[in-house]
């Protein structure tokens, strides 16, 4: 897990709630706090109106599919620095590049362990960790040089 003091809060995102109850129980196992969701209007409103660390976001889903919603969270100030680890039973070059186009941090093809989930989940919680203390020091810095 992250070094956070309260556990990490992971939405998850997919049209089968069957997908959704196995992650979110796989992710409470592990310490962390599962936000489920079970379509991409769902997944943008929860992600702008709560406090969203990771978003598990499934690739293929009716009306907005997961390149749209992750193109629609990348767009907006107030979702943007959120990472997206977009889940999918396609397994196509043309699918990863796409989604990393468009923002996702990773891409994770089912069928996958839950070892290989968390492990990209502490990955991408260590990189934002990261991001934000080096943004906290640059404000620090030039409220200093002011």
């Amino acid at each position: 897990m992250s070094r956070r003091s309260n556990p990490a809060r992971i939405l998850v995102v997919d049209d089968d709630p069957d997908t959704v109850d196995i992650l979110s129980r796989h992710l409470q196992r592990e310490g962390f706090v599962a936000i489920e969701a079970f379509c991409g209007a769902d997944c943008l409103r929860i992600a702008r109106e709560s406090d969203v660390d990771v978003i598990l976001l499934d690739l293929m889903m009716p009306e907005m599919d997961g390149f749209q919603v992750c193109q629609e969270l990348k767009g907006d100030p107030k979702t943007a620095e959120i990472p997206i680890i977009l889940i999918t039973a396609r397994d196509d070059i043309e699918a990863r590049a796409e989604g990393i186009r468009l923002g996702a941090s990773e891409f994770l093809t089912k069928p996958f362990s839950r070892r290989q989930l968390v492990a990209r989940i502490n990955s991408q919680l260590n990189l934002l960790e990261a991001a934000r203390t080096t943004k906290a020091v640059l404000n620090r810095l030039g409220r200093d040089q002011s």
